[in-house]
């Protein structure tokens, strides 16, 4: 749920701070003898007047001139009351015509509403269009969000799964129902991809979507999320394409906590993320695709702590990582892929620490670091697979201090280590657990201290003879000279 969502102040707030009449006046007249004054001084001073001639006798033009200057002065005054009063007569029409819409839009969503509760599901339909026309042509932001809310109320309404052709009537009837549910899902997505302070368009608006089932298609491509909250948490992702490619993200909060992914595709490739959350905390995924191919990560925070992961795929494929978070802290995988190959990390931070892998694959093959980390530093690895086959690290940090290494594999096979660091203090590995084979390491630093169990595999050998200073290793695992 979205909680302490406050309100957006409207023209209504405005009109309750509208002056009394004699207090505008007062206040009126004597804005306006400064602004004559100032502007008499003023001149006095850009003309260099240096005195005023003075008489004791009172010509007849001198009079004359006095009295136009009284009625001139009498004049300004009505001005300024007649101005103050239209001024004022003026906010009362808009407030009349403020109070008009919102009546009007009152009566239109009563009806829009009584549809959308029919048990015709053409009549529901018809509804869920009247409800986005109303949100589009609502006089303020508030009118606007509510109008939404009732859409994604809608689809968080417990709705009964098909029966199967076995049962014709309610299949079909469960077919009508979830055209209308597809239907609230593509007119999100159109309406939240056109930018923000165009006609018709719900960027900014918050969209609570929680515990939805989502088994249809939903388009959010080259949206911009810089505030608001778009909440799927709970929800349930089992068909269909959740299309967020080329979406930016610089603020805001999309949020997937506690959600399933059984099937279907969740598609993020070519997003730009510099800032803002997306929180995937204590997902499920056993199914389906979660695809961060292209994407590019220069701030914020992914985030798939404690996610469970037992099939399906999760990639970061060709992603380009310079800045923010990737984090798979505490994840357990049993299955599945989470697929970083081809990546390029040139800073910002990758963490797989505390996870627990006992099958599946996390794959950095062919991947660039040249800045930031990736850690799996207390990774508990029984099964499954580390994959660094090919990667080419000449900075950064890729740590595995603290980790137990009982089965699976952790592979650097053919990778290229010309710099950075990659550090296995108080490592455990087992045997045929790591592999450097046919690695080549021409720099950075390997620390192995403190590491227990065997060598990994072709280590010593890319390291060559005698071992470089950068190379630590335990006493057992020392080459005889």
């Amino acid at each position: 749920m979205i909680a302490n969502r406050r309100p957006r102040p409207t023209s209504d707030d405005r009109e309750l701070r509208l002056w009394k009449v004699g207090r505008a006046l007062i206040i009126t007249f004597a804005a306006a003898v400064l602004v004559a004054g100032g502007i008499f001084y003023g001149l006095v001073y850009l003309l260099d007047f240096q005195e005023i001639d003075t008489t004791k006798k009172l010509d007849a033009k001198t009079l004359f001139d006095l009295v136009k200057l009284s009625f001139g002065v009498v004049a300004g005054a009505g001005a300024l009351v007649a101005l103050v009063v239209a001024y004022r007569r003026q906010r009362v029409d808009e407030a009349g015509a403020h109070r008009e819409a919102t009546r009007l839009h009152t009566e239109r969503f009563s009806q829009a509403v009584d549809k959308l509760g029919s048990d015709s599901p053409a009549v529901r339909l018809g509804g869920v269009h009247a409800l986005a026309g109303l949100a589009d042509d609502a006089p303020n932001d508030n009118l606007r969000q509510t109008c939404i809310d009732v859409l994604c109320a809608y689809l968080r309404l417990p709705h009964t799964p098909d029966p199967g052709t076995a049962d014709l009537e309610n299949h079909h009837l469960y077919l009508a129902l979830r055209e209308v549910r597809h239907t609230i899902l593509r007119l999100i997505g159109d309406h939240y991809r056109r930018p923000e302070g165009t006609h018709h368009s719900w960027q900014g608006c918050d969209l609570d979507l929680t515990g939805v089932t989502i088994d249809g298609d939903m388009d959010f491509s080259n949206a911009r999320f810089a505030r608001g909250t778009v909440t799927f948490s709970g929800a349930t992702f089992s068909g269909g394409m959740l299309d967020f490619g080329g979406a930016t993200f610089s603020g805001g909060m999309l949020d997937f906590s506690d959600a399933t992914f059984s099937g279907g595709t969740l598609d993020f490739s070519d997003a730009t993320i510099t800032g803002g959350t997306l929180d995937f905390r204590d997902t499920t995924i056993t199914g389906g695709m979660l695809d961060f191919s292209s994407t590019t990560i220069t701030g914020g925070r992914v985030d798939f702590s404690n996610a469970t992961l037992s099939g399906g795929r999760v990639f970061f494929a060709v992603a380009t990582i310079s800045g923010g978070t990737v984090f798979f802290g505490g994840a357990t995988l049993s299955g599945g892929r989470v697929h970083f190959g081809h990546a390029t990390i040139t800073g910002g931070t990758v963490f797989f620490s505390d996870t627990t892998l006992s099958g599946g694959m996390v794959l950095f093959g062919r991947a660039t670091i040249s800045g930031g980390a990736v850690f799996f530093s207390r990774a508990r690895i029984s099964g499954g697979t580390v994959f660094f086959r090919e990667a080419r690290i000449s900075s950064g940090t890729m740590a595995f201090n603290g980790a137990t290494i009982s089965g699976g594999r952790v592979d650097f096979g053919r990778a290229t280590i010309s710099g950075g660091a990659v550090p296995f203090i108080h490592a455990t590995i087992s045997s045929d657990t790591v592999s450097f084979d046919s690695s080549t390491i021409s720099g950075g630093t390997l620390d192995f201290s403190d590491t227990t169990g065997p060598a990994p595999s072709g280590l010593l050998t890319a390291v060559g003879s005698p071992v470089p200073r950068t190379v630590i290793l335990p006493q057992a695992w020392a080459p005889i000279p």
